[in-house]
C-alpha cells in the first residue's frame, strides 16, 4: 500500500463517486431501454450492474482513499477515529460533486440533456424506514469486516449487500447522501425527485447514528487502527493526523499475525 496525500485521496473519492453515479444511473437508463414496462426486470438489471460496478470501483480507488464514496461512511469512520474530522469534511464535497458529475455523464452517454431533474417522488414512511435499514446494514458490513481483519473482502461484500438491498428495501437502497443528490439530476429509472431528497438524506443520517451504536455494541473493542482500514485497507500520508499513530500499530499487528500463523 502506498501513502496517499489528501489531494490524491480527494481525487480518488471524486472519481469513484462519479463512476458510481454513472453506473447506477446509466444502468437504470439502459434497463429502461432494454426492458420497457417490465419494472422487475429493470430493477434486476440495475441492481446487478450496481453490485458489479461497486465491486470494481472499490478495488480501483480503495487503495488510495479507502473507497468510502459515501459521506455517512466517512463520518462514522471519523467517529471511530479512523479518519480525522477535517478530512471527513473534505471527503464530503468530493463525494457529492463526483456523484453530480457522474449523473451528467450518464445522461450525456444516453443522448439525454446533461441535467434532467427527476420527477420520481419516493417519500413515504416505508421509504424512510428502508433507508435507515439500508444504511445501517451497509455500515455493519463494512465495519464488521474491518474489525475482524477481513477488509480485503469488502469489495465483494459491499457489492453483494447493495445488490441484495435493491430488492429487500422498498426504497431500493440508496444508503448514501451523495448518490441521492446525484440521482436527483436524472429523470430516469434511477432518479429521485428533489422534494424526496431531504427525507432520504435524513433517514440515511439516522441510519448512520443507529449503525454507529450497533457497531459499538457488537464490537466494543474496535480500534482507530481497524477503522482506518475502512472500506478497504489503505495508508494515508503524514498529513492525516492519525497516520503517525496508526501506521506503527498496524505494522506491529501484521507482524504478530505473520509470526503466529
Amino acid at each position: 500500500m502506498n501513502r496517499s496525500a489528501l489531494w490524491r485521496r480527494l481525487a480518488a473519492e471524486w472519481l469513484g463517486s462519479a463512476l458510481l453515479a454513472t453506473v447506477v444511473i446509466g444502468s437504470g437508463i439502459a434497463a429502461q431501454k432494454l426492458s420497457p414496462g417490465q419494472t422487475g426486470l429493470e430493477l434486476l438489471e440495475n441492481a446487478a450492474a450496481t453490485a458489479a460496478g461497486l465491486y470494481v470501483l472499490i478495488l480501483m480507488v480503495g487503495p488510495v482513499s479507502g473507497a468510502h464514496l459515501n459521506p455517512v461512511v466517512s463520518f462514522v469512520d471519523a467517529a471511530f477515529g479512523g479518519l480525522s474530522w477535517r478530512h471527513a469534511l473534505a471527503y464530503l464535497p468530493a463525494q457529492v460533486a463526483g456523484c453530480g458529475c457522474g449523473a451528467v455523464l450518464a445522461n450525456v452517454m444516453f443522448n439525454r440533456a446533461a441535467i434532467t431533474i427527476s420527477t420520481d417522488h419516493r417519500v413515504s414512511g416505508a421509504h424512510f424506514v428502508s433507508e435507515i435499514v439500508a444504511t445501517t446494514g451497509l455500515l455493519l458490513v463494512i465495519f464488521a469486516l474491518a474489525r475482524t481483519g477481513r477488509g480485503a473482502t469488502a469489495p465483494g461484500a459491499v457489492g453483494a449487500y447493495i445488490g441484495a438491498a435493491y430488492f429487500f428495501t422498498s426504497s431500493t437502497s440508496f444508503a448514501n447522501p451523495a448518490i441521492t443528490v446525484g440521482r436527483m439530476l436524472s429523470n430516469t429509472f434511477a432518479g429521485i425527485a428533489p422534494s424526496s431528497v431531504p427525507a432520504f438524506i435524513a433517514a440515511q443520517i439516522v441510519g448512520g447514528v443507529v449503525g454507529f451504536g450497533i457497531i459499538k455494541v457488537l464490537y466494543p473493542a474496535i480500534t482507530a487502527t481497524e477503522a482506518s482500514e475502512v472500506v478497504v485497507p489503505h495508508l494515508s500520508d503524514e498529513d492525516d493526523t492519525n497516520s503517525a499513530a496508526v501506521a506503527p500499530e498496524r505494522l506491529s499487528a501484521r507482524s504478530l499475525s505473520r509470526e503466529t500463523s
